[in-house]
């Protein structure tokens, strides 16, 4: 069995080599680039990748697209500020080398954050499994508007055990950053799906987040760091909430204009 990697891209020559040189256990690596201004392209080019341009389609409609443009059918879809650890490429290549087909459509892996100086083994940011190795005849990108995942056919799906390394952020203002264009997707999201939001969310579920991930998933034992990512992931819970009844409250005043017009 042979597998193409996959990167969507833009504006990513921070990222884009060591992506792409964590990636030698692929047999092809395909980047859909779209319109990076940097040196997104040429850097990825001269590693041997093909790069393919295209308009932005979202980021599941982009990474559908990318996988589409692969020369195999298993899919190893990475992002610009991930890195394939040599234990999960080892891993990856006894898998589709055995001699009979791998038995799931799909395979979650372990993913780890480096952020404030260490790896993040713990809070909701370990393993945090993320379904990046797939067979495109069984399963699809499912188009979201933040936090985009692979579908599997009859969720059809095993675990690897090497992870998956992420960097994630610059700084914590990068992350703070980050979380303010996150929070307003999500909360879109939320609102589109019928989700509402009353003075209890905004009481109780940013309290109920930092105990899950500073007590319940230990990241009292990340030092410093960990207490900082439970304080943010808690603060991303009170802004979703905060921003969800936001437009609650467009949604109702544009139905009392409506209503009160002759």
């Amino acid at each position: 069995m042979k597998i193409t990697a996959t990167i969507i891209s833009l504006n990513e020559e921070r990222n884009i080599a060591r992506a792409i040189e964590s990636l030698r256990c692929c047999d092809e690596i395909v980047i859909l680039d779209s319109g990076s201004a940097d040196r997104t392209v040429e850097l990825a080019e001269k590693l041997g990748a093909r790069v393919i341009e295209s308009p932005w389609r979202g980021y599941a409609g982009q990474k559908n697209w990318a996988a589409e443009q692969a020369s195999h059918d298993w899919i190893l879809s990475l992002d610009a500020d991930e890195r394939v650890t040599p234990d999960l490429a080892r891993e990856i290549q006894a898998l589709l080398g055995a001699p009979a087909s791998p038995a799931r459509a799909g395979y979650r892996i372990p993913r780890v954050t480096w952020h404030l100086g260490r790896w993040i083994w713990h809070t909701d940011w370990y393993p945090d499994y993320q379904l990046r190795l797939y067979d495109r005849r069984r399963a699809r990108w499912r188009p979201r508007r933040v936090h985009e995942s692979v579908e599997v056919d009859g969720g059809d799906y095993g675990h690897l055990a090497g992870d998956l390394q992420h960097y994630a952020y610059r700084d914590e203002a990068h992350h703070r950053q980050t979380m303010e264009r996150y929070t307003t997707l999500a909360a879109e999201e939320m609102h589109a799906s019928g989700r509402r939001a009353g003075l209890a969310s905004l009481a109780l579920h940013p309290l109920a987040a930092f105990l899950r991930n500073y007590v319940l998933r230990a990241g009292f034992l990340d030092g410093r760091a960990g207490l900082t990512i439970s304080a943010m992931n808690a603060r991303y819970v009170y802004l979703k909430f905060t921003k969800l009844r936001a437009l609650q409250r467009a949604a109702a005043a544009a139905r009392g204009r409506r209503a009160g017009s002759p």
